[in-house]
């Protein structure tokens, strides 16, 4: 797919048919990895197409983790727990692009292929694109499953095995974004299967109008849309991966919204009466992983001895500029049942050593520190952080090497288990705990390569599991607590920061609202 446009404020004055039309350009920070949430990883994936192109079942109401009815306009619990009866919104359409004119409206048929795709090896779209189903996988869906049945054209009955907690709240989760079988069934005829996450169709706000790598993702607003019509009928996604640059056109207009700034600017924008930023905590935190599966991070007291050589307050000075809060746990603070008591690791270097020698390490050994190449919410430097850690640990006796990657290939090897240590960080999806300490570090991520510390603890294990069975909320943050303090004395990250999210614009963006989970949502936005 190509485009041919230049990417400036004059340029992008579009028309509609109408004669009126209002366009947003988005400085984004870099390439989204496809346009297929079921194989989506990141954030900038799931901004690219699940929140621009798909709708789901339920949805997080925009700003919160509030879950919504959306697809689905409501449901029938079993008295067990385990028998989801799900009633579907009538006369919903397909957005029609120049590639597909759908023939019915979003029906059950729709929502079968979706789970079946991910979940049934023997389906004909599960290898498509390299069938790796990594959100679906990393919460033991294809387990966790008995049934999704067909009722009539706008009723389906799932069935679980057992009861799980979280099973609501995952169904307003990206990667469940509704497909529609009768695209999937044209390409297939086709022999083109691969376009399915390609050129996208979905029920969603806007529709991809083409797509050129490192330049921009363009999209129109659909006017099948069956919530009321975006006030912006253009969306531009101009791809800037320089902070810099992004702040530049900002200031010139030629973009409106902007994807993380660089912490050290937020005092300027403010100031610049042409400009405004929006803030919240995040829903997510920055680790560096060790692989557990590799010596000598298979031995706890290697993992400790590092986590108390760094000095994470100044690690958050000269990464996150102050832009965020230590953290102690692997889920923030703002999600419910967070472990207070939990003690973080102090900097003590002489402790560092002492546990090193105890571990048989006692002249240090060599490794290596993977960076992360781009500007992530969770991680703004990653270049400097990597030099950061290579120093603190230099200063007991380690040796670590920084390696990086592009960021397609970097996640790849990350999954991969290449690495010895490794920066990335995660964003919450659903406001649940189960999605930072099940999905992230639970067993079942081991093999979809979520889990990138490969740490698979069975104290840990049975408490997350435990917890994902019982409805009982006050049993559930007791268990979650439980596993806090497993996973802290473990110690397969170094749990780093909690970032703040920070998203300038122009005064002109109205109703902008920030996605707690991670992404740019522009429905609902308009332009005075």
């Amino acid at each position: 797919m190509r485009i041919h446009w230049l990417i400036g404020a004059a340029a992008l004055l579009l028309t509609t048919a109408s004669g009126h039309a209002k366009t947003l350009v988005f400085c984004s920070e870099t390439n989204p990895e496809n346009f297929g949430p079921m194989l989506a990883t990141t954030s900038t994936s799931d901004t690219a197409a699940a929140r621009q192109i798909y709708n789901k079942l339920f949805e997080f109401e925009t700003g919160t983790t509030t879950l919504l009815p959306a697809l689905a306009e409501s449901y029938e619990l079993s008295a067990d727990g385990r028998v989801y009866t799900l009633k579907l919104r009538k006369g919903v359409k397909f957005q029609t692009t120049r590639n597909f004119r759908p023939t019915r409206a979003f029906n059950a048929d729709d929502v079968l292929f979706t789970f079946e795709r991910q979940w049934k090896k023997d389906h004909p779209y599960y290898p498509v694109n390299g069938g790796n189903y990594s959100h679906f996988n990393a919460l033991n869906l294809g387990n966790a499953l008995e049934s999704v049945e067909k009722v009539d054209d706008h009723t389906v009955r799932i069935t679980i095995k057992e009861a799980l907690s979280p099973f609501l709240t995952n169904l307003g989760m990206n990667f469940l974004s509704i497909h529609s079988a009768e695209y999937a069934a044209q390409l297939l005829k086709a022999g083109t299967p691969e376009k399915i996450d390609q050129e996208p169709v979905g029920t969603g706000p806007y529709m991809l109008v083409n797509y050129q790598r490192d330049v921009a993702v363009r999209y129109r607003a659909n006017p099948d849309y069956w919530r009321p019509q975006p006030k912006i009928s253009d969306l531009i996604f101009a791809i800037t991966p320089d902070a810099s640059v992004r702040l530049a056109k900002l200031k010139a207009n030629d973009c409106q919204v902007i994807a993380l700034p660089n912490p050290a600017d937020i005092d300027a924008i403010r100031k610049d009466p042409a400009l405004k930023v929006e803030s919240q905590e995040g829903l997510s935190i920055g680790y560096v992983s060790f692989n557990t599966e590799k010596k000598p991070f298979d031995d706890r007291r290697v993992r400790q001895a590092l986590n108390m050589a760094i000095d994470k307050k100044a690690v958050l000075d000269a990464v996150y500029l102050g832009a965020g809060k230590i953290a102690t746990n692997p889920i923030p603070s703002i999600v419910w049942s967070y472990n207070t008591e939990v003690k973080d690791y102090p900097y003590d270097p002489a402790r560092a050593k002492a546990l090193l020698a105890e571990a048989g390490y006692p002249n240090g050994f060599e490794t290596d520190i993977w960076a992360l190449p781009v500007s992530r919410p969770y991680n703004p430097n990653g270049r400097r952080m990597a030099e950061l850690f290579q120093s603190y640990w230099g200063a007991v006796g380690v040796k670590a090497k920084i390696v990086s990657y592009e960021l397609a290939e970097y996640l790849r090897r990350g999954r991969a288990g290449e690495h010895q240590t490794y920066e990335l960080g995660w964003g919450g999806d659903t406001g649940d705990p189960d999605n930072f300490l099940y999905e992230v570090l639970g067993c079942a991520a081991v093999k979809t390569g979520r889990n990138n510390a490969r740490w698979c603890n069975a104290g840990y294990e049975s408490l997350v599991v435990k917890a994902r069975q019982t409805s009982d909320k006050a049993e559930r943050t007791e268990l979650y607590k439980q596993a806090q303090a497993v996973f802290k004395e473990e110690a397969p990250w170094i749990t780093l920061a909690h970032p703040i999210i920070f998203v300038p614009m122009r005064k002109e963006v109205q109703n902008y609202k920030i996605d707690p989970l991670g992404a740019y949502v522009f429905d609902g936005v308009d332009m005075n």
